[in-house]
């Protein structure tokens, strides 16, 4: 049986296909969610427990940043 012959059919059939992939990309929404919460808080921690090697660190990489970014433009 052809599902052409059938377009209730094939518009049933696409729905649920297209509901089932909504509801994978919500649940993976909702786990990166939770996890760049964890990691959000887990840096606050970090960042809390150990002020100026943040900062450091922070200066560091952007110094970095600044010589490549410098260089790329000559």
């Amino acid at each position: 049986m052809n599902t052409r012959e059938h377009p209730d059919n094939e518009a049933s059939e696409t729905q649920a296909r297209l509901s089932a992939v909504i509801d994978k990309a919500q649940d993976l929404c909702e786990r990166l969610q939770n996890q760049t919460t964890a990691a959000a808080k887990a840096t606050d921690r970090a960042v809390r427990e150990h002020p100026y090697q943040a900062v450091g660190v922070a200066f560091g990489v952007g110094l970095l940043l600044g010589i490549v970014m410098a260089r790329s433009r000559d």
